[in-house]
């Protein structure tokens, strides 16, 4: 990885960036196309940032965010794709998957979480599913983030530090350092088993996130046969004259306390 991507490079390409994505957006929407995105890879990686800079800009009506919690007791007897299918796009819909079906492959191989006849089940049954979602017309896209154990384990103790970021930091998580190689060898074989012309794993090198980011949403938008769509221009109408309303007396609405009143210094309110 070359040195870090400098903050104001980054920020100018990244408005960028997002710009051309809300110009798919539209593409999608007036097309009708379905897009899947899913975004895999080591814990600390980087998926959730990386998703949160892709949607910033975008409806939450056309694209959607998907983040399964753990499956339910019913969840568990059901066919293993079955949960996810649900949440696939509709015509001129993006579903931004924060991990995925791919579950299988990694977290749950690795933590015996699933028996070893569920696990390549799922090496036998993922190509094919995915196959029929292309064969049908959705796009798919599938990023795995790389992150070093160096860098990894560095933001793992960012996060145990900091109060507002605690939260991103389970037990797994921390497990995921005494069982590196064998997340890396659980990688490696689902790679070999779901890299399918049809559906092809792009690898994301993110321990410098500004510039995985960057390379992501590029590399995305590159995938995306969109076009520039023309938007019907819309007229501010003017303000029609008054019609004789009159606001009720502020002292009967409950108004919320002007808090920021209480901690502005005196020479700010001016301002």
């Amino acid at each position: 990885m070359s040195e870090r991507m400098p903050k104001k490079v980054y920020e100018k390409e990244l408005k960028a960036l997002q710009a051309r994505l809300v110009d798919m957006q539209a593409w999608v929407q007036a097309s009708g196309a379905r897009v899947v995105v899913i975004f895999e890879g080591r814990d600390a990686a980087g998926k959730g940032s990386t998703i949160s800079r892709v949607s910033q800009y975008l409806n939450p009506r056309v694209t959607r965010v998907v983040a399964l919690p753990t499956p339910t007791e019913r969840e568990k007897t059901q066919w293993y794709f079955q949960r996810y299918v649900p949440h696939l796009p509709a015509a001129g819909e993006i579903v931004l998957m924060d991990r995925s079906w791919y579950n299988r492959a990694g977290v749950e191989h690795v933590m015996g979480y699933c028996t070893n006849i569920e696990y390549h089940r799922f090496l036998h049954q993922a190509p094919i599913f995915e196959r029929m979602l292309v064969e049908d017309g959705v796009l798919l896209l599938k990023y795995w983030f790389s992150v070093s154990d160096v860098e990894q384990e560095k933001r793992f103790r960012s996060r145990n530090d900091d109060p507002l970021r605690r939260w991103k930091l389970s037990p797994n998580d921390v497990l995921s350092i005494t069982k590196w190689e064998d997340y890396s060898r659980a990688k490696d074989t689902m790679v070999v088993h779901t890299d399918i012309p049809e559906a092809r794993w792009f690898e994301v090198d993110n321990d410098d996130k500004r510039r995985g980011r960057i390379n992501m949403i590029h590399h995305l938008l590159s995938q995306i046969p969109y076009e520039h769509v023309e938007r019907a221009p819309i007229v501010i109408p003017p303000r029609p004259p008054s019609g004789g309303y009159e606001r009720p007396p502020r002292e009967l609405q409950n108004y919320v306390p002007d808090y920021v009143a209480t901690i502005l210094p005196d020479d700010a309110a001016a301002e």
